[in-house]
């Protein structure tokens, strides 16, 4: 036989796209087009409907950026086309095939009832199927003119990213609203056309099921008549019956279909603009599950559906019907989807708590999973959160996006810092967004890691990132792939019912151990810096308006705990922790708002924290402590004057209770307590850091905090990328314009140093020592006007550290500073939280930061044989795209160098450095809520049970790495104590003798105790 599969296929190509396509509607009518456009934020249907329209026509330009404009259309069904499926074809002007970036709009019927959205992949809105003829058509469509940010592919600055730059040039050309007929014929034959073209596509050519098929497209092409499609379509169909018919060979890979919508809750568009998303995508969601029976969705992100039914009742309401009905599945148990390193220990686990609880209460449904596919690496503390959430399953697919190594399986069970599995995904179709394409059927199989073990994986479909869905070409092609020889078989089912199948037939998947780190956007940790620093400032004053709180609700009389107010607090701090904001990578829209709402939530956290000590009852200044360690530190008292106090652990205690420690001086640039002698050189860096505890051992290898500002264009993703070449040019920040001694107090030295530097960018340090600490502090005030640089501070330490340790929730990682694996090299910038630590047997140091994320650790040998270990804070960036103006502006933060610091010395000052003691006119508790004794024991949370019973809460974990015990004492009187999940739900009594609980932990383990008060 000759090959003629290139004529064959280049004659199926033409017919199908240039004669099929166009004659899917067979018939069609305009509607008449009235319009108004909103000033301004979106308005509420009732003012809408209430506003006034203007004839409206075709062709015409539209919609400023981010503006809402209202269409009224009316038509009427021709009474000839009773008998046919009637809908409404609505072309906004769309660019592109992407829904969630560009125009976008919700039908409305006109008492308000939202119908569908469309967008340019689900441009129909149902009339009536079958129409009687003369059907009355009244629209009122809300269009949003969102902006194309990712026009350019990101390839340029674009202004826009925020309403205050985007100017008010119209965006887009309505192109069409009709009435039309679908000519379902046409339409299948399309579908048909689509999918075995697709699989003909990714056979191998020597394949024979190949061949086969593209001789009955042959033979199909034949019996279309170019001239009357309509007519033709029937037989057409005909003659593809039996290559759609072969069933799927028995050992088929098996892909387990789940409807997605990803909507990221904000990213190239505001936070207000995805509550309309929602409502666009749920309904096109609820429409789909009523056309077919056998569709079934999965959605996270419980903020979404509270938005919804705060928003769209009637949306919410269907929402509803189909949980009740099966086909529509609430996953994840998180608030949002959160960004996987970033989020505190105690943040992340609200994440799971608000997420859990808002879907039992609402649909009666425990969750199951964690569901977060598009993350930038997930901390190795999940599985344990997970589990004691009550989840049996985790899922994710980013990491198939690795820039350097291939992740070894799709199928696993996650190991985490403490010892807990769970049982982990990884889609091998390597998308959330999937439709079932040719390619993505051929990837998925390909790309599966576990044959011979496994024969099943998922795949979430649907268009996603900014929401639209799955759509009804999705689910018919899903159809004739549910058994069709080459190809793998499709199911359309529940994501739980997918893992407990692939569960069961592999059970002894293979297992990961520690974090799955992400090896690209790698920036994300520390891009936006005042985004973060708003995140790590709201989560610690969170934790101390609880403890406070507590404790005036346990020994104030007439005090009210605030229940509410630190739920919707804790929620908005949830919010935003969404992984798009938290780390960095939205518009500028979205950063200024989280910024004021950083603020807002400061100011209101602040309230709460100055009443509930205030209702303790006055008395004389006293310093109160919300951290869970005892500190002997240095205070500042509203007169300026030093104090040094000693503080019990989540107490209080008068001002000035310290005990006698030696003096600080200053001579010259060298700061001195007795503990640590500090030398500044003349260039404002460290020349000198002895050790004096340790007869007198110098710490530093070379210059310390060394500011280096280097080059920073990555390959692609501004704002989420850096790449390796990075350190390849940089500039060394070592004129100083200025170091000068400001403090000269036996209880405080400090010296300034001011350096400008770059586009008119200036530093200013403050590097302090106090009495009583090794601790040498670097207030940092940054003016920062540079574009495309990349700015870390650096400790050359004399110290061979075969790994670092870096804080993450609940514990902390190890990660090697060689690189001698592919998987080592990868990771030359790494994410930590409070602190990094370094050490060599006898000696360690740690660098401890107030609110930066992101860092790296590397190893060099000396010529004298030596080593020296670099651990380099990142400070600060200047990426330009999503948002052109990202992380200028001030910033003030503060990060220090603790020598001689074991793990346990870097929680405790982590600790301190975050929540600074509190001085106030009052009378503190007599006790702490609780105290801890036993070392390793590390208290997280300390507040009234959520159900607002009276019952004390309290988070402890194992924060050293190694195995705990100690005791719980309770500064009131203890009538039961239990063990619970992290709802707070009892899982077995614990023991107690009067107001004491023994604690034992596991290394890492996280213990939630429920304490019951008497009387």
């Amino acid at each position: 036989m000759h090959d003629e599969r290139r004529r064959i296929e280049e004659r199926v190509e033409r017919v199908h796209t240039q004669r099929i396509k166009p004659a899917i509607y067979a018939a069609s009518v305009p509607f008449e087009v009235e319009a108004w456009h909103a000033p301004g934020e979106p308005v509420s249907f009732e003012e809408a409907a209430a506003a006034p329209y203007k004839p409206f026509a075709m062709d015409t330009p539209w919609g400023p950026p981010w503006g809402t404009t209202w269409f009224r259309m009316r038509g009427q069904v021709p009474a000839e086309w009773a008998g046919r499926r009637v809908e409404a074809v609505i072309d906004l002007g769309f660019v592109g095939d992407w829904p969630g970036n560009q125009a976008e709009a919700l039908v409305h019927r006109t008492d308000g009832t939202p119908l569908k959205a469309v967008n340019p992949l689900n441009q129909y809105v149902p009339i009536a199927n079958p129409a009687t003829g003369g059907e009355t058509v009244d629209y009122l469509v809300e269009a949003a003119s969102n902006p194309d940010i990712l026009a350019d592919n990101f390839a340029r600055p674009t202004p826009l990213g925020d309403v205050l730059t985007a100017g008010d040039k119209p965006l887009y050309t309505f192109q069409r609203a009709d009435i039309a007929v679908l000519d379902e014929n046409v339409w299948h034959l399309d579908l048909d056309l689509q999918v075995l073209r697709g699989l003909m596509a990714h056979l191998e050519d020597h394949d024979p099921r190949r061949h086969e098929i593209m001789h009955a497209l042959d033979r199909a092409m034949d019996t279309v008549d170019l001239d009357d499609i309509a007519g033709s379509a029937a037989a057409v169909r005909e003659v593809l019956v039996p290559v759609l018919a072969k069933p799927a060979h028995a050992s088929a890979h098996t892909v387990s279909g789940v409807g997605h919508a990803h909507i990221d809750s904000a990213w190239l568009w505001p936070i207000r603009e995805t509550r309309r998303k929602t409502s666009r995508t749920f309904s096109n969601v609820t429409s789909l599950a009523d056309e077919y029976d056998d569709f079934i969705f999965a959605c996270s992100q419980a903020q979404q559906y509270e938005w919804v039914r705060d928003n769209y009742p009637h949306v919410w309401e269907r929402i509803k019907k189909s949980v009740a009905k099966g086909q529509w599945a609430p996953v994840g148990g998180m608030w949002v989807e959160a960004d996987g390193n970033l989020p505190g220990g105690e943040a992340l686990a609200r994440q799971l708590i608000h997420g859990k609880r808002f879907f039992i209460e609402h649909f009666g449904i425990e969750t199951k999973g964690v569901w977060l596919p598009d993350s930038f690496g997930y901390t190795a503390a999940y599985p344990q959160l997970a589990k004691l959430a009550g989840n049996d399953w985790f899922l994710t697919q980013k990491i198939s996006w690795n820039q350097t190594n291939k992740f070894p399986h799709h199928t696993f069970w996650w190991e985490g810092i403490d010892g807990t599995r769970i049982f982990t995904h990884f889609p091998p179709i390597d998308t959330y967004n999937a439709r079932f394409s040719g390619e993505e059927m051929d990837r998925a199989v390909r790309n599966y890691s576990e044959k011979g073990g496994g024969t099943r994986s998922l795949a979430p479909f649907g268009w996603g990132d900014g929401g639209g869905g799955p759509t009804r070409e999705i689910m018919e092609r899903a159809r004739r792939l549910a058994d069709l020889e080459g190809s793998p078989k499709v199911v359309v089912e529940h994501p739980d019912t997918f893992f407990a199948k692939a569960r069961e037939e592999y059970p002894d998947a293979p297992v990961w151990n520690g974090e799955l780190y992400l090896e690209l956007h790698r920036a994300t940790y520390t891009s936006q810096a005042r985004t973060k620093q708003g995140n790590r400032r709201s989560e610690h004053i969170l934790r101390e308006a609880e403890l406070w709180a507590t404790t005036a609700a346990l020994h104030a009389p007439g005090y009210a705990y605030p229940y509410e107010k630190l739920d919707r607090l804790w929620k908005t701090v949830l919010l935003h922790q969404f992984h798009d904001i938290l780390p960095g990578s939205s518009i500028a829209w979205v950063h200024r708002e989280a910024e004021a709402e950083y603020a807002r939530v400061a100011k209101e956290v602040e309230a709460l924290t100055a009443e509930a000590i205030a209702a303790l009852g006055a008395g004389a200044p006293h310093v109160f402590n919300t951290s869970p360690v005892d500190r002997r530190e240095v205070v500042r008292a509203a007169d300026g004057s030093l104090t040094h106090t000693l503080v019990p652990a989540n107490g209080s205690a008068p001002l000035g209770a310290g005990e006698g420690t030696d003096p600080v001086t200053v001579s010259g640039r060298v700061l001195d307590n007795g503990l640590v002698r500090v030398e500044v050189a003349e260039d404002g860096t460290l020349a000198s850091v002895r050790d004096l505890r340790a007869g007198g051992r110098e710490v530093l290898a070379d210059k310390g905090n060394l500011l280096r500002l280097h080059t920073d264009l990555p390959n692609y993703w501004d704002a989420w990328d850096v790449d390796k070449h990075y350190r390849n040019r940089y500039t060394d920040l070592l004129a100083a314009d200025s170091v000068t001694v400001v403090e000269e107090d036996p209880l405080r030295g400090a010296i300034r140093v001011e350096r400008s530097f770059g586009k008119g960018s200036r530093i200013i340090q403050t590097i302090s020592l106090r009495a009583g600490s090794a601790r040498i502090d670097f207030e940092t005030d940054i003016d920062w006007h540079e574009a495309e640089k990349f700015l870390k501070a650096g400790f050359p330490v004399d110290i061979r550290a075969p790994h670092s340790s870096a804080e993450i929730q609940f514990g902390h990682i190890q990660r090697p500073t060689h690189t001698n694996t592919s998987w080592e090299a990868a990771r030359f910038e790494v994410s930590g939280h409070r602190w990094v630590h370094i050490a060599e047997p006898g000696y360690g140091v740690a660098v401890i930061n107030d609110s930066t994320y992101g860092h790296d650790v590397s190893r060099t040998v000396r010529e004298d044989g030596g080593t020296t270990t670099t651990v380099r804070l990142s400070l600060v960036r200047a990426p330009r795209i999503p948002d052109p103006e990202a992380d200028q502006g001030r910033h003030r933060f503060t990060y220090s160098l603790l020598p001689g610091a074991s793990v346990e010395d870097a929680v405790a000052e982590g600790y301190a450095l975050n929540l600074p003691l509190r001085i106030a006119d009052a009378a503190g508790p007599a006790e702490p809520v609780v105290s801890v004794e036993g070392t390793g024991v590390t208290v997280e949370a300390v507040k009234l049970a959520d159900d607002a019973s009276g019952d004390v809460v309290v988070r402890l974990y194992e924060s050293r790495g190694g195995r705990a015990e100690g005791v719980l004492r309770t500064g009131f009187p203890l009538a039961d104590a239990q063990v619970t999940d992290l709802l707070e739900r009892p899982q077995r009594p614990t023991a107690r003798e009067g107001n004491s609980v023994p604690v034992a932990l596991r290394p890492f383990e996280v213990l939630t105790l429920r304490l019951g008060v008497d009387g």
